[in-house]
C-alpha cells in the first residue's frame, strides 16, 4: 500500500492547503496522473501520481489545511480488489442520472468541507437536501454538480434552452448556469472582477482554474503587488503574497546561517570552447531544439556533483547522507517579488538537450506559481543564477538540509592571458558555499575545477 503525502517545496514550506481531488476512491491511475491540486505560500502544486494503482482512501478532505508529509491518500496496486469502493462521484457526473432525494440533513450536521460548502452557497444549493456519496455521507463535488444539473433539467424551459441569460418579462434575468471552477479561482475572479462565464476553462470538464482568471485579466486590470511590509489580504484558498514569500525565505535562510558552518571559494572559467561548441551545436539545430548557456553549466555542475559527492547530499540528524543522483535544485526569481526553486530531478542522467527542455519548463511553471510535484522533489544541490542581471559574482546560502549551493555570475569578454599572450575571452565567475561539516576548501576546489574542466571540454556534457 502506497501513500501520496503533502509535497514539500523547500525547507522553508511547512504547511499546504488542498484545493481539490481529481481523483476518488477506486480510481485507476497511471504513473504520471494528475490525482490532486495543493497549494502552499509560493505556489499551487499539481500532485503527480508516481506509480500505477487503484486510489484507496481519501484522508484529507479538500479545503484542509495540513502538514507538509501529512499522508493525503492511499493507492493500492492494480491487482488489488476494488470492490470496497464505489467508482469516483467526479468521474460518474456526466454519465449518471440525478439521484434521488430522500429526505433533509440539518445543515449544521453534515459532513462538507469549507471548500463544498462555498461552492454549494453560489450555487444556490442547499447542502441539507444534497445526498452526500462520500465516507460517511460527506459531500463532495461531484454531489454538487449532480445537484446543479438535475436542478438545471428540472427548471429547464424552452426559452432558457435558447438564451439561458436572456430578459424576463420582468426585468430580470434567467439563473446563470453553474461554473466549473476552482476556489482560488473564484476569488481571484472576485477580486479581480472577471465575469468567470466568459472565462474559457482548461482543468477537468472544463473547470476554470486560477491561470485561466489570470490570463483573462486585461494588463491595464492586474492587482498592484503589495510591498514586503504590506501583507495582502489572504484568499480562502491560500495565502501566496509577496510578504508571505518574504517571511518564508527570511526562516529558512536565518536558519541557514545559524546552523550551517559555511565556507565559500570562487573560481573564473573560461567558456571560449564552450561558447564555440554550443554555437556549433545551435547552429545546426532547428530554434525550437536550441540550448542556452545556463543549460550546458548546469549539466556542468550536474555531472561534477556526481564526481564529488561530499558537496551532494542532505545533513540529516547529526550526519551526512550522500545522495545518490544528482538532483538539481534551480533558483528562480519571481516577477512579482520572492523566490522558488524547483527540481530538476536526475540530472545527471539527462541529455543536454532534454535539461535544457526540463529547465524551461521548471522556470516557466514557477513563474506562473503552477508546478507539479516532480518540481517539489528534495534537491541534492542548488544553483542560482544572477548572470542576466549581470552579476558577476554571487555566494548563496545554503538551502538546509542540502550542504551546497552554485552561484553563476554573468558571461562577459574578459581581458586573459592566453598561450602567454594578452587577448580576450568569455568567461564566468563560478561560487561555490558548502558546510564545512561534511567537506572542506580542499573538496570545494576540486568541485569547482572539475566543473571549469568540463566546460572547457565540452563534448563531454
Amino acid at each position: 500500500m502506497a501513500e501520496f503525502r503533502m509535497p514539500s517545496l523547500g525547507a522553508d514550506m511547512e504547511q499546504g492547503t488542498l484545493l481539490q481531488w481529481r481523483v476518488g476512491p477506486g480510481d485507476v491511475v497511471h504513473k504520471g496522473d494528475i490525482v490532486a491540486e495543493v497549494d502552499t505560500t509560493k505556489a499551487a502544486i499539481e500532485v503527480e501520481c508516481f506509480e500505477d494503482g487503484t486510489i484507496g482512501e481519501l484522508l484529507v478532505p479538500e479545503g484542509a489545511t495540513v502538514p507538509v508529509g501529512t499522508v493525503l491518500a492511499t493507492i493500492r496496486p492494480v491487482d488489488h480488489p476494488t470492490t470496497e469502493h464505489p467508482p469516483s462521484p467526479q468521474r460518474l457526473a456526466s454519465d449518471a442520472a440525478p439521484r434521488e432525494v430522500t429526505g433533509s440533513t440539518p445543515i449544521d450536521q453534515v459532513r462538507a468541507t469549507p471548500l463544498i460548502r462555498r461552492l454549494a452557497q453560489e450555487a444556490g444549493i442547499d447542502l441539507s437536501t444534497v445526498h452526500g456519496s462520500g465516507p460517511d455521507g460527506r459531500v463532495l463535488r461531484g454531489d454538487i454538480d449532480d445537484t446543479v444539473a438535475a436542478h438545471d433539467i428540472a427548471s429547464a424551459t424552452p426559452a432558457r434552452a435558447i438564451a439561458p441569460e436572456s430578459p424576463r418579462t420582468d426585468g430580470a434575468t434567467y439563473p446563470p448556469p453553474h461554473i466549473r471552477a476552482s476556489g482560488r479561482a473564484r476569488d481571484l475572479a472576485t477580486r479581480r472582477d472577471v465575469d468567470l462565464s466568459a472565462v474559457h476553462g482548461t482543468g477537468p470538464d472544463g473547470a476554470i482554474r486560477s491561470r485561466d482568471v489570470e490570463e483573462a485579466t486585461p494588463a491595464e486590470e492586474s492587482p498592484v503587488i503589495p510591498t514586503e511590509d504590506v501583507a495582502a489580504p489572504e484568499s480562502s484558498s491560500g495565502p501566496r503574497d509577496r510578504a508571505a514569500m518574504r517571511r518564508a525565505v527570511i526562516t529558512a535562510m536565518t536558519r541557514s546561517k545559524q546552523t550551517i558552518p559555511h565556507y565559500y571559494l570562487s573560481a573564473t572559467v573560461d567558456l571560449d570552447a564552450a561558447t564555440a561548441w554550443l554555437h556549433a551545436v545551435n547552429e545546426a539545430a532547428p530554434v525550437q531544439d536550441r540550448v542556452i548557456m545556463a543549460a550546458v553549466q548546469l549539466r556542468a555542475v550536474a555531472l561534477a556533483a556526481l564526481a564529488v559527492p561530499d558537496v551532494n547530499g542532505h545533513w540529516f540528524d547529526g550526519g551526512y547522507r550522500p545522495s545518490v543522483s544528482v538532483d538539481l535544485g534551480v533558483i528562480v526569481s519571481l516577477r512579482g517579488g520572492g523566490l522558488i526553486a524547483p527540481t530538476i530531478v536526475g540530472a545527471d542522467t539527462i541529455p543536454l538537450r532534454e535539461l535544457m527542455v526540463r529547465l524551461r519548463g521548471a522556470v516557466s511553471r514557477a513563474r506562473s506559481a503552477r508546478l507539479l510535484s516532480s518540481d517539489t522533489a528534495p534537491a541534492s544541490i542548488t544553483v542560482t543564477n544572477l548572470g542576466d542581471l549581470g552579476v558577476e559574482t554571487v555566494f548563496g546560502v545554503i538551502p538546509p538540509p542540502q550542504v551546497a549551493i552554485v552561484g553563476l555570475g554573468a558571461v562577459s569578454e574578459r581581458p586573459c592571458a592566453v598561450n602567454g599572450l594578452l587577448g580576450v575571452r568569455p568567461q564566468v565567475t563560478m561560487t561555490l558555499a558548502a558546510d564545512h561539516r561534511v567537506s572542506d576548501g580542499a573538496v570545494g576546489a576540486r568541485f569547482l575545477n572539475t566543473i571549469g574542466d568540463l566546460l572547457q571540454h565540452p563534448e563531454r556534457l
